[in-house]
């Protein structure tokens, strides 16, 4: 199996030879479509250490303040979440448009992000994790790769498997995190969580205990829904990967995560955004329970850009992340121009089978 650093280098070398070609520029008209919503996660100015697994969900502001400056000289219009159904209603309405998107709630976003945003004032919406809000809950992936960073060995069973890998040296870190990321994203969200519990047991950390270091608290939000260029969506209770889940868990996650999210902000929450949101945590069945529940948009992790075809899919919007390891113009470049996923999606515009 091709490992992340091979996958990230072979993008990499996609979206120089995009530029390079110009396809950026001549392809986009057909590729771009009428839109794009953007994913973000983290944003802060500290260095990478050498093991950081997560780090593709990390840019600095710096980078967010270039991703900016990139959307206004390619011509999309920043506007909120609010207004997506009306402008894909109306396809002949002008420019291109971008939204931009945090998912989960990061104290960083506040910190960090919102100064640039401020000053080019741009809106975005922030979806909230109501679990994390309440300065508890699970994230799983950030205990998974500080409990490695601890440990010498990685001992851990899985299954019927018992896994023991070397864990010294940044490299055979990184391998390790693969192997049981891979692995336990394979199986069950409470054997997951179970075993990703142990390893922090073993390396000194409490589960459950990042929430309080990296989220807002509801006092933070508070404040923070104050200001007229944030929209706050949902984004479950727990973050779990939903289509892992009966129809009545994932049912009670997104309403009581938005109910929540409601009565704290004494404001109507019309936005979801699916944890994960890739096809093995978000789907049919989950897109229908948004529509149910009255959301004017869910969104996913399906990459691509948005066209008139998704107003009749206002539940199962695609989003293209910018990812931290590709921090660079012809990242950007490719990205905004739509042109990677004419071939990432076989040339459909829809993509919510």
């Amino acid at each position: 199996m091709i490992s992340s650093r091979a996958k990230h280098r072979v993008f990499a070398s996609g979206f120089r030879a995009i530029q390079a070609l110009g396809a950026d520029r001549w392809l986009a008209p057909a590729a771009r479509g009428l839109g794009v919503i953007l994913t973000f996660h983290h944003v802060s100015p500290d260095p990478v250490p050498a093991f950081a697994p997560n780090r593709l969900l990390r840019i600095t502001p710096d980078f967010l303040d270039r991703t900016l400056r990139e959307l206004d000289a390619r011509g999309f219009e920043v506007i909120g979440l609010d207004a997506v159904p009306e402008r894909l209603a109306a396809p002949d309405y002008g420019p291109p448009f971008a939204v931009l998107t945090f998912d989960d709630g990061y104290r960083d976003n506040v910190e960090h992000a919102r100064p640039v945003l401020a000053r080019h004032g741009a809106p975005w919406t922030l979806f909230v994790t109501s679990g994390y809000a309440d300065q508890s809950g699970r994230l799983w992936w950030i205990e998974l790769e500080r409990a490695i960073a601890r440990l010498d060995r990685v001992r851990i069973a899985i299954g019927a498997r018992s896994l023991d890998l070397p864990a010294r040296s940044p490299q055979e870190k990184a391998l390790a995190f693969e192997a049981l990321y891979r692995d336990l994203r394979r199986g069950t969200e409470a054997d997951l969580l179970e075993r990703i519990a142990d390893l922090c047991r073993q390396a000194g950390l409490a589960p459950g205990a990042v929430a309080s270091e990296l989220c807002l608290s509801w006092a933070e939000l508070r404040d923070l829904a104050r200001d007229p260029a944030v929209t706050i969506g949902a984004h479950t209770v727990s973050h779990p990967m939903l289509a892992k889940h009966d129809a009545a868990t994932a049912a009670r996650e997104i309403v009581e995560g938005r109910a929540r999210i409601a009565a704290e902000l004494g404001r109507e929450i019309r936005h979801l955004s699916y944890p994960v949101g890739d096809p093995t945590s978000a789907g049919p069945r989950e897109f229908a329970l948004a529509q149910a529940q009255g959301f004017a948009t869910a969104v996913t992790t399906r990459p691509g850009h948005l066209f008139a075809e998704h107003a009749g899919h206002l539940h199962a919007l695609p989003r293209v992340s910018i990812n931290g390891c590709h921090q660079s113009r012809a990242a950007l470049a490719g990205l905004l121009s739509g042109v990677p996923f004419l071939a990432w999606n076989r040339g459909r515009r829809l993509n919510v089978a």
